[in-house]
């Protein structure tokens, strides 16, 4: 029996919102096992395409992270080149040295381990980078008092930490459905 286009358009129009509702369905149920259920949702619903099994979650997540820490090293050199405290100058740069590396090699290199299968790898890399937020935190903290940018920087790497604690969170439920 050969389909007409007409009829062929009406069932994917009909199946569209089935896939959708799936997509859907699987961010709540692995956003619902993480430490922040809201910033895992308003990182996974807006990605286009959405992803449509948990290994793709996962994999997302860890580019959002990968994201928002390139941003805030972004944000960290920027600090740095209108820095006049010396103190500031210097802990931003320990900072920068601290986010460079997981930049540039182990957030990739924990994308492209998911995609192989190798969610321990992912999710100790992961748990590095919050690591390395928390030393930047400290650093700046004992620079001098609080300022604007400290204070901005201070949430950028809270957020980070947070991502990183949902995209480990995604992970592990990942390995726990093996």
């Amino acid at each position: 029996m050969k389909t007409s286009p007409p009829s062929l358009s009406l069932f994917l129009l009909l199946l569209l919102p089935l896939l959708a509702q799936s997509s859907d369905d699987l961010i709540d149920k692995i956003c619902r096992v993480t430490p922040f259920i809201d910033l895992c949702e308003a990182s996974l619903r807006p990605l286009t395409p959405s992803p449509s099994d948990p290994k793709s979650l996962a994999s997302a997540m860890a580019s959002v992270v990968l994201g928002n820490m390139t941003d805030t090293l972004g944000y960290i050199q920027s600090l740095i080149r209108h820095s006049h405290d010396p103190a500031a100058e210097r802990a931003l740069a320990q900072c920068a040295e601290l986010y460079r590396p997981v930049v540039k090699f182990n957030i990739p290199q924990a994308i492209e381990a998911m995609r192989r299968g190798e969610f321990g790898f992912a999710t100790y890399v992961l748990g590095d980078a919050e690591k390395q937020t928390d030393t930047c935190q400290k650093w700046i903290n004992s620079a001098g008092p609080d300022d604007e940018s400290s204070v901005a920087l201070t949430a950028r790497n809270k957020q980070v930490k947070n991502l990183c604690d949902v995209a480990i969170s995604v992970i592990k439920s990942l390995m726990k459905g093996r």
